[in-house]
């Protein structure tokens, strides 16, 4: 990373974490941690496995899920049908 930015090994860990996620854009890593997209492409490949990072790279290239511009404006969270509110939440009580 070309600035002196110190990361906990925590927040290492939540950072790759983040960009695993599909639906996770870099700009809310940048956002949070104060770390580009070009430094999270760094910090994974120092990081992680050759392999495990060509696989995330191959996934996020050109994902538009992973960057807020392209993400399309009509797409919402997902929630389940089954989601209840914690107080009326019948499956937990099974």
């Amino acid at each position: 990373m070309s600035k002196k930015i110190s990361l906990s090994e925590r927040e290492i860990d939540r950072i790759i974490e983040m960009a695993w996620e599909d639906r996770t854009p870099f700009d809310a890593i940048e956002q949070q941690f104060g770390v580009s997209e070009s430094e999270v492409i760094k910090l994974m490949r120092k990081n992680m496995k050759e392999s495990s990072f060509r696989m995330w790279r191959k996934r996020v290239q050109g994902r538009s899920t992973k960057h807020i511009k392209k993400m399309d404006s009509t797409l919402t969270r997902f929630k389940s049908t089954r989601q209840k509110t914690i107080s009326d939440n019948k499956i937990a009580k099974r």
